[in-house]
């Protein structure tokens, strides 16, 4: 759906504090979540359509917004804390080019 800034601590740190990484990454993200659910469920009560109706590849819009129902249900876009303290770690070898 969309993905979530990863913010680092401070210049030449690459370590995530306990806060930055529950609050920050995880709950955040699970709430940017929950709302995505709740906007294509709301456009599934409305009966919203015409933006799932994709030109050429999209033959009953409603069933294409049904299923981006389900899938997001099932999306999870927390990543574990050493992978985003390795992202911060390339992002600050580019910056400094390492």
């Amino acid at each position: 759906m969309f993905s979530s800034l990863v913010k680092s601590t401070a210049p030449n740190n690459i370590k995530m504090n306990w806060w930055q990484y529950w609050i920050e990454h995880c709950w955040m993200t699970g709430w940017k979540s929950i709302h995505g659910a709740f906007s294509i469920w709301g456009d599934l009560m409305s009966s919203n359509y015409e933006i799932y109706a994709l030109p050429r590849t999209v033959e009953d819009s409603e069933q294409e917004c049904l299923q981006w129902f389900w899938i997001s249900l099932g999306e999870d876009n927390t990543y574990p804390k050493e992978f985003l303290e390795h992202l911060i770690q390339m992002i600050d070898g580019s910056d400094t080019r390492k």
